[in-house]
């Protein structure tokens, strides 16, 4: 494979891969956790060494989907994990990429689950019977069945217009000065970021625990 794209050059590559679920950190088995770092965190960075000399020595660009979920969570702490992960190898990777002219840029998208369809509607009976006997005497049905509302009403105000995050893809790979990060989300997600990035964390601890109760 290699072979063949030295011939013809390579001049982008796009991680894109990614799954996601669901619940609180004790609900999720350690075979979970790992399968989501290998996919989401390990698998990027396989196909980006892979592919790294192709890269340098065409100086091609290479782009990572991040979420806003890098910056906080709200029931899906396994997905952001993986996300935070993401941002800082692509941290390192566009400094010490940036002597061979190859540019390293991050698609940050807010909500849109509904044009993805990368997490189905959470169903809390079957969360519940995932559960360890260890989880279920600390946690009821009724906690469960809220966190599942919670969660599934968020999906449901998910944006339909995935163009518009593949639109920040194409320009990241074909712009003649392409941003290190795109943030592709609405307002009210881009100051919610903006509160967990510059606030004292006690403050975005207070804006989360808010948003979790309502």
């Amino acid at each position: 494979l290699l072979r063949h794209f030295s011939s013809i050059g390579f001049w982008g590559l796009v991680n894109n891969a990614g799954i996601s679920t669901f619940g609180e950190t004790g609900w999720l088995s350690m075979e979970k956790y790992e399968k989501f770092a290998d996919v989401n965190l390990l698998g990027s960075i396989r196909t980006t060494l892979a592919f790294l000399p192709l890269l340098r020595k065409y100086k091609g660009r290479i782009v990572f989907m991040s979420s806003i979920i890098a910056y906080f969570s709200l029931g899906n702490g396994i997905y952001s994990m993986t996300k935070a992960a993401i941002e800082k190898f692509c941290d390192a990777l566009r400094l010490e990429m940036k002597k061979f002219g190859v540019q390293v840029c991050i698609i940050q998208p807010g909500n849109y689950a509904r044009s993805t369809k990368i997490q189905p509607p959470v169903s809390a009976e079957e969360i519940w019977n995932e559960l360890s006997e260890e989880e279920k005497a600390v946690y009821n049905k009724e906690y469960v069945q809220e966190r599942a509302n919670f969660f599934n009403s968020i999906l449901s105000e998910g944006s339909t217009n995935g163009n518009e995050v593949v639109d920040a893809m194409v320009d990241a790979l074909t712009s003649p000065a392409p941003k290190a990060r795109y943030m592709v989300a609405k307002l009210k997600e881009k100051a919610l970021v903006f509160v967990c990035a510059l606030f004292p964390t006690v403050v975005m601890d207070s804006v989360l625990s808010y948003a979790l109760s309502k």
